[in-house]
């Protein structure tokens, strides 16, 4: 028999086929769905005195029609209407409707009425958004004009009100049917609201500090439940998948090391100690190794896949752009130059004989490792025997582009790279169920980049310091965030500033290196950078990873209040790269209290993932990753910055519980394990 909760929509009074089929087009089928169907906002309609409501604040007021209103028509059936409206005997308001004309005779004069709006202070004007004449407490929450409102994503033919009173309907008939999923132990824990309760309060709170409440209880069970399914997928999936288990040669890898012109940091050694514990499990790998710019990743993973190439398997690397491929196969080139290993640089470009010969290869394992981008996962590329996988930048790839890759082979292990700093708070959060490395060290020798926030009209003393480090044999880069110009942002760009710089510095050879280039203008411009054949480079953002040109010394960014903190912190890491002491110039008049706090944060900090947390405050998530396709859950209440305390307690509460033996051999956490068949991180029989 049917849970209740599980019934269709259509057991509510006022749902038929048709009104049924509106709302299954919001996700609402049954009756459970409606009670999760949650407000996305909750607007605050409690009437407040006007001396401490602030300009421009939205707020609700009560008082008396002062005047009959006034309309006047603009447009087709467009309207503005006025009315003047008495608050507290004390103030006299003028509520402006746009397109309300129709309902000129509802306002007559000393009759009660509630509007909610934007309050310009000054004219004391309010830009109507609602009103209402019903009193303040109506049981109706949508015209409770002196309470919390929700707010709910509606359709066509569903309206707020409509919603709102059928989940209210569904309330008072199946509140009780609402099943607590937490753990008793955990709400005695943190003294949480029961779930049913929690519910009603989100859709029908009585007051704000039962609404806060609701939502504590709320954004606790999200961030539990989301934590239970990643540490769940660890242990029911992963560690079931049986990996390559590498037979790594010791011997050999010890010579490998022993022949690197430097020797490996704590943090590295700690790193590869990890990557190489996995490779030799019978389990499959699946480890994210991050790290700050500069902080040696790239030979930790040549020294894995090194380790893998001595137990007799090949590896991949990919990554986003081509230009990065190139500089991971110059580097790779360079640390297997005394080793019998093969390596292959398959890209978009690569020419069809060169492609024929580089797929024959990796199909008869002559190919010992292949450098490439999204080249790498179409069906035409099959490997003999791949045992490790590296993504570098792993963010830049979606979830099916990575999940291709690793079908190359019978579940090889997987090192996925990133350079860019990923804050506490993101990595348990959108990495869950990886194990994650941490290079948090940076090699001896390496000075601090100094850092300087210049004006534009300080460009000349900025174009002096160029020709300082030029003529003293070093080279720089100068980065401009857009390729052509552009009507819409006031910004320099590359084109223009490339002409500039050829001009202003003859004696000099000034490259120009941007997206639109052909792969073979990209390559030739980056081999005369890196030959020290051109001097100064005038580049966009494909300079922001991978890019390793010792002799560089500084880094110029136009500008640069346009960048994110963590884009800002890639580019200064592209000097600093050789034995002299290495600059960083930002050039910006940032207009917004953003644009000067970032400039000021990148002057006083170096650390690479204190600037990731920071920019994470600054921009969100979504931002700071730059992309749709990091695999970031989208949570209803919890928010990851904010609510980083409550994430990370939930996160080890489910990983204990998940531990735990009597989680999985008694049922006596039935309501969760039910949740996890339903996610698929379980298989029905395991209830059994």
């Amino acid at each position: 028999m049917k849970h209740p909760l599980q019934q269709s929509i259509t057991t509510l009074q006022g749902v038929g086929e048709e009104r049924a089929s509106d709302l299954s087009l919001l996700g609402v089928r049954t009756i459970s769905d409606l009670l999760q169907y949650f407000p996305y906002k909750h607007e605050d309609r409690r009437i407040r005195d006007l001396t401490e409501v602030g300009h421009e604040e939205k707020v609700t007021i009560e008082g008396q029609i002062h005047s009959e209103p006034a309309v006047r028509f603009y447009g087709r059936k467009k309207s503005r209407m006025t009315v003047r409206v008495l608050v507290d005997n004390r103030y006299l308001v003028t509520c402006i409707l746009f397109n309300r004309h129709f309902a000129k005779k509802q306002f007559t004069i000393g009759k009660t009425a509630f509007f909610t709006g934007k309050l310009d202070k000054h004219r004391m004007q309010l830009t109507v958004q609602d009103y209402s004449f019903q009193p303040k407490r109506q049981p109706d929450a949508e015209q409770d004009a002196g309470g919390i409102v929700p707010v709910y994503t509606v359709g066509e033919h569903v309206s707020t009100k409509f919603l709102h009173k059928l989940i209210e309907q569904a309330l008072q008939k199946y509140q009780d049917h609402i099943v607590e999923i937490l753990p008793n132990a955990l709400i005695q824990k943190y003294k949480l609201m029961e779930r049913r309760n929690a519910i009603k309060a989100i859709h029908l709170p009585q007051d704000m500090d039962e609404f806060k409440l609701a939502k504590r209880r709320m954004i606790y069970e999200e961030f539990f439940l989301f934590q239970l399914k990643m540490h769940a997928l660890r242990r029911t999936k992963r560690e079931q998948i049986e990996g390559v288990a590498h037979q790594i040669d010791t011997e050999q890898i010890q010579h490998f090391l022993s022949s690197l012109p430097y020797k490996l940091t704590n943090a590295q050694q700690n790193a590869l100690q990890d990557i190489t514990k996995d490779m030799t499990s019978t389990s499959a790998m699946n480890r994210l190794l991050q790290g700050d710019v500069g902080s040696g990743k790239t030979a930790v993973a040549a020294i894995a896949l090194y380790a893998s190439n001595t137990a007799g398997c090949q590896g991949a690397i990919m990554v986003p752009t081509e230009i990065l491929a190139e500089q991971h196969y110059q580097s790779m080139q360079s640390f297997f130059k005394d080793t019998s290993v093969q390596i292959a640089l398959l890209t978009g470009s690569s020419k069809a004989k060169e492609r024929r010969e580089i797929l024959a290869g990796l199909q008869m394992g002559l190919i010992d490792i292949v450098i490439g981008t999204h080249a790498l996962i179409q069906d035409t590329v099959v490997f003999s025997k791949l045992g490790l996988v590296v993504i570098d930048e792993q963010h830049r790839f979606g979830v099916e582009q990575r999940r291709k890759l690793r079908q190359k082979g019978t579940s090889p292990d997987v090192l996925f790279m990133t350079a860019t700093p990923i804050p506490r708070t993101l990595a348990i959060t959108a990495f869950g169920d990886m194990d994650v490395s941490v290079i948090d060290e940076l090699p001896a020798g390496r000075k601090r980049i100094e850092t300087y926030w210049v004006k534009p009209d300080m460009f000349d003393r900025a174009l002096d310091f160029i020709r300082k480090e030029l003529a003293a044999g070093r080279q720089a880069y100068f980065i401009c965030p857009l390729i052509e110009e552009s009507e819409k942002l006031d910004v320099q760009n590359a084109i223009d500033v490339h002409a500039q710089l050829t001009q202003a510095l003859p004696q000099f050879k000034v490259a120009l290196l941007h997206g639109r280039l052909h792969s073979d203008e990209k390559e030739t411009v980056m081999r005369e950078f890196s030959q020290n054949e051109a001097q100064l480079l005038v580049s966009t953002t494909v300079v922001e990873v991978g890019v390793n040109v010792p002799n560089a010394t500084l880094m110029i960014v136009q500008d640069a209040d346009r960048f994110g903190l963590s884009q800002l912190h890639q580019l200064r890491g592209r000097v600093g790269r050789g034995e002299h002491q290495s600059y960083c110039i930002l050039i910006a008049d940032p207009k917004s209290e953003i644009g000067m706090e970032r400039m000021r944060i990148m002057k006083e900090t170096s650390d690479g993932f204190e600037l990731a947390q920071q920019d994470l405050e600054l921009r969100g998530p979504g931002d700071f990753f730059g992309t749709k396709q990091s695999g970031l859950p989208e949570f209803v209440f919890g928010d990851m910055i904010h609510d980083y305390r409550i994430l990370e307690i939930a996160r080890d509460d489910a990983a204990k519980l998940v531990q735990s033996d009597a989680f999985w051999q008694e049922q006596i956490y039935p309501q969760l394990l039910e949740y996890l068949v339903h996610e698929g991180v379980l298989d029905s029989e395991t209830l059994d």
